[in-house]
C-alpha cells in the first residue's frame, strides 16, 4: 500500500491502475475527532484504501464516497439521496452514539449496515461534569481572578473569603437521563458523598424503575441538576422558565447532553435574577453557534460555557477510533456488534 499525503490534514492511499480490486473506505469529517495525537492504524489496517477528509459539505459527500464500501462519519448527514447514489457502500461507521444524521430507513432499504459506538467517552464526560461543578462550588475561577487583580496581595489576612465555597458532600444531585453517562455521574457523585436522585424522564416509557422520582420533585430538591437525556420532542426545552423557578436559588445546572434541552433565554434570565445560582453549559442549540446564542452574550461570573468538549479527551477520541474499527472487524466476520441497521 502506497500512502500519499495531499496536505497536512488530508491524505489518501493511491494505487496503480492495473492493480486488482481493493476495498476502499472514506472518513468524511476527521477534524471533528482528529488530531495528530490519534492513532488511525486500527482503521488503516481494515481496508486497502482510506481517504481522510477534515470536513465534507453536503454537496461533496456523494462524490467522496463513490466506490467506497465503508464510510466513517461523526456529524456528516447521510441522506437517502446520497445513499442511493452509493452503489458500493456496505457499511456506515458512526464515531458517535447518536444516529439521527443517517437515514436509517434508506440504509435498510439499500442493505447498508449502520453501527454506532457506545460507552467510549464516559470518563471524559463524567470528569467534565465534576470539573465544572468543583470550579463553581469552590469559586475557583473567581478566586483566580481576584489573585490576578492583586486583591490577595493587598489583603489583611492569610486567606481570602470573598466568594462562596461549598462542599459537594453537602449537596444533592439530580440526574435526568440514567444511561451510561448518567450512571457514571451517579457513581462519582456517590464517591463525593452527594445524595443522588434519579429523575423520571418526560416522554420515557411508563414502566420506569421504582427508585426514580417525578421530574418536578427532583427540580425542587436538587442542589445540582445534571442533564444526560437524549433530545426528543418530549425533552426539547426540558428546562425553561417554569422549571428554573421550581429549582432552589442555590441550585447549579449542568448540561453536557444536548443544547436544545435548555431554553437559553430563560436560563440567562434565571442567572441574572438569582432564580438559580449558576450553570455550566457545554452544548448549544446550533453548533458552531454561527447565529449567536443568549448564553454567549451573558457576562456574569455564574456561568461557564465550553465548546462541546466534555466528551473530547484524547483517550475518549482514541476510544472512538478503536470502537469503530472493532465494529468493522465484527461486520467483516459476520457479526452485528453495535449494529443499528
Amino acid at each position: 500500500i502506497c500512502v500519499s499525503r495531499i496536505h497536512r490534514s488530508s491524505f489518501c492511499l493511491s494505487c496503480s491502475p492495473d492493480q486488482p480490486y481493493r476495498m476502499k473506505a472514506a472518513f468524511l469529517d476527521y477534524a471533528t475527532v482528529g488530531s495528530d495525537e490519534l492513532d488511525l492504524s486500527p482503521l488503516e489496517a481494515l481496508t486497502d484504501e482510506l481517504l481522510i477528509y477534515d470536513n465534507t459539505r453536503a454537496d461533496e459527500a456523494a462524490a467522496r464516497i463513490d466506490g467506497c464500501e465503508f464510510v466513517y462519519i461523526n456529524k456528516v448527514r447521510m441522506t437517502r439521496e446520497i445513499l442511493e447514489s452509493a452503489g458500493s457502500l456496505r457499511f456506515i461507521g458512526l464515531l458517535a452514539t447518536g444516529v439521527d444524521n443517517v437515514d436509517l430507513e434508506a440504509a435498510r432499504d439499500r442493505g447498508i449496515a449502520v453501527c454506532n459506538i457506545r460507552a467510549y467517552c464516559t470518563n471524559s464526560v463524567v470528569e467534565h461534569v465534576f470539573g465544572v461543578l468543583l470550579n463553581i462550588a469552590h469559586s475557583i475561577g473567581q478566586f483566580h481572578e481576584s489573585v490576578r487583580r492583586g486583591e490577595w496581595q493587598q489583603g489583611a489576612t492569610f486567606c481570602m473569603l470573598d466568594h462562596p465555597i461549598r462542599e459537594l458532600a453537602a449537596m444533592t444531585i439530580g440526574i435526568v437521563g440514567h444511561g451510561e453517562l448518567g450512571r457514571g455521574v451517579a457513581r462519582l457523585a456517590s464517591a463525593f458523598g452527594m445524595q443522588v436522585l434519579i429523575s423520571k424522564r418526560p416522554g420515557s416509557p411508563g414502566d420506569t424503575p421504582a427508585d426514580r422520582l417525578e421530574f418536578e420533585d427532583v427540580l425542587r430538591k436538587a442542589d445540582v441538576l445534571s442533564l444526560h437525556c437524549p433530545l426528543t420532542e418530549e425533552t426539547r426545552n426540558l428546562i425553561g422558565a417554569h422549571e428554573l423557578r421550581l429549582m432552589k436559588p442555590s441550585a447549579i445546572l449542568v448540561n453536557t447532553a444536548r443544547g436544545a434541552l435548555v431554553d437559553s433565554g430563560a436560563l440567562v434570565d434565571a442567572l441574572k435574577t438569582g432564580t438559580i445560582s449558576a450553570a455550566a453549559i457545554d452544548v448549544l442549540r446550533v453548533e458552531p453557534p454561527v447565529d449567536g446564542d443568549p448564553l454567549l452574550d451573558y457576562r456574569g461570573n455564574n456561568l461557564i460555557v465550553t465548546p462541546h468538549i466534555a466528551w473530547a479527551t484524547s483517550e475518549a477520541r482514541q476510544n472512538a477510533v478503536n470502537e469503530v474499527a472493532a465494529n468493522v472487524r465484527a461486520f467483516l466476520s459476520g457479526g452485528d456488534r453495535n449494529r443499528v441497521v
